[in-house]
């Protein structure tokens, strides 16, 4: 069934609805959006799939509300928004629209799921505060998107629906930009893969281009690697390898003697023609050539081994 409208509440408008609304309208482009609590609009029809008002939970009759008694809960007993059940119903096809391969989009389903949609849900239904970001607060997506609510003495009648519209637009911004890295974290954990087979028990992963990689090398159980060497634009990279998502601990940093320089100053101290940039955190060098870089990725790695790294 193909519907003409997308029936969700009027009034003050929230993530749960307008992230519901992104998916919807990427699946059924020639739909009206329909904003209304009117009993006509809200009942079940096959003409319409109704979210985030009606009262009632049922994907048959194309109904997802969450305010009701016995409002649905996921399996581990988390509570559902809208977003969460139009995700859950519609989510598989949204990401087939966006065109990516039919092998990640349960792996991006279950990802997005759990990083993107729970904590939208857990936050519209009170399970998780704001605060528990701190000074971020209100500069989460759902905070965010609330701003571009009309003003409390704002007359024109209209402008709700406005508000709602231009909040959709960022709102579709910001779920297609998530997916698209997701998806090219997935892409990427094939070349990096390949890569670390070739590199076998080599102390520097050398890939083609830049790429999320530690996903792939903490997969792969590559805990022999230190640094990763690639291209940029005219330069080379070589890049320490972080141990963990959280924080900047990484597993070799580089050569302290490094911090800070640039070019000849460079040059001069690690001995590489053609060193060009190191960072004074010593997270991250560059260089102008392939050669070079790889030559101070070995330096980096004899000092890492003399300094009593395994």
């Amino acid at each position: 069934m193909t519907p003409d409208f997308l029936v969700t509440h009027s009034g003050g408008f929230h993530a749960d609805e307008l992230l519901s609304s992104v998916v919807l309208t990427r699946l059924f482009p020639k739909a009206r959006i329909v904003r209304s609590r009117a009993p006509e609009w809200i009942a079940p029809c096959a003409d319409r799939i109704i979210y985030d008002v009606g009262g009632a939970y049922d994907a048959v009759a194309q109904i997802f509300d969450h305010h009701q008694r016995g409002a649905p809960l996921r399996e581990d007993g988390q509570p559902y928004s809208s977003f969460g059940l139009v995700w859950k119903h519609y989510g598989r096809d949204y990401l087939a629209a966006l065109t990516l391969p039919e092998a990640h989009i349960e792996t991006l389903h279950a990802s997005f799921d759990a990083s993107f949609v729970l904590p939208v849900d857990l936050m519209d239904n009170g399970a998780l505060s704001p605060s528990i970001a701190g000074p971020l607060a209100g500069l989460t997506l759902p905070a965010l998107l609330e701003t571009l609510k009309p003003v409390f003495d704002e007359k024109d009648p209209e402008a709700e629906n406005r508000g709602f519209h231009a909040a959709l637009a960022i709102a579709r911004s910001f779920v297609e930009a998530r997916i698209a890295q997701s998806a090219s974290k997935l892409r990427a954990e094939a070349l990096v893969h390949q890569a670390i087979v070739d590199t076998g028990e080599e102390r520097i992963l050398e890939l083609p281009t830049g790429m999320p990689f530690r996903p792939a090398i903490i997969k792969a159980g590559a805990d022999h690697l230190l640094f990763v060497v690639h291209p940029r634009d005219k330069d080379w990279c070589l890049t320490t390898i972080r141990r963990a998502d959280e924080g900047f601990e990484v597993r070799a940093d580089l050569p302290a003697a490094w911090a800070g320089l640039t070019d000849g100053d460079l040059e001069a101290v690690c001995g590489v023609a053609g060193a060009s940039f190191c960072h004074n955190g010593r997270f991250i060098a560059a260089a102008r050539t392939r050669e070079a870089a790889l030559a101070m990725a070995e330096l980096a790695v004899r000092e890492a081994v003399a300094n009593g790294l395994k």
